[in-house]
C-alpha cells in the first residue's frame, strides 16, 4: 500500500530552545496525518464519537534520526500497517527531502464509552483494510 502524505511547515513556535523541533511536537504531526488519512479514507470521527465509538494511541515506538528546524518543509507519511478486530497499526516517517527525520509505529485501539477495547465498525475496517 503506498503511503499517504502531508506537507508539514515548521513555525518558530514549533522549536525548543535549540532551534530545532521540540521532540513531543513530532508526535502531533504523527496524528495529523492520521487523521488526513482517516479523512481521505471517508472516516469520520466524529460521526464515530456520537455513537461513543473512539480511536485512542496506545502505543507510540518513534526512533528519531536527524533534527528538523524551523522553516523546514516535512513531509509526514501514514500507512496502515495491520488492522485487526480492535486495532489500527500505522507506520509513519517524517522526512526532509531525502532526510529521514523521524519512524514511528502508532497502535490505535478502538473503545466505547467504558474506556474498554470494542471491535471496529464494519464499514471502518472495510475501508481500512482495502488495498
Amino acid at each position: 500500500m503506498t503511503d499517504f502524505t502531508i506537507e508539514k511547515k515548521i513555525y518558530y513556535h514549533d522549536t525548543d530552545c535549540g532551534d530545532v523541533v521540540y521532540y513531543a511536537n513530532y508526535l502531533k504531526y504523527l496524528e495529523e496525518a492520521r487523521t488526513e488519512y482517516l479523512i481521505l479514507k471517508g472516516i469520520a470521527l466524529p460521526k464515530l464519537a456520537e455513537k461513543h465509538i473512539w480511536f485512542v494511541v496506545a502505543r507510540v515506538e518513534i526512533e528519531y534520526k536527524a533534527p528538523a528546524r524551523y522553516q523546514d518543509k516535512l513531509t509526514v507519511s501514514a500507512r496502515v500497517e495491520e488492522a485487526r478486530m480492535a486495532t489500527i497499526k500505522f507506520f509513519q516517517e517524517i522526512t526532509r527531502g531525502d532526510v529521514l527525520i523521524a519512524r514511528a509505529t502508532t497502535t490505535l485501539v478502538c473503545i466505547g464509552k467504558d474506556f474498554k477495547p470494542i471491535a471496529m465498525p464494519e464499514e471502518v475496517k472495510k475501508v481500512i483494510i482495502q488495498k
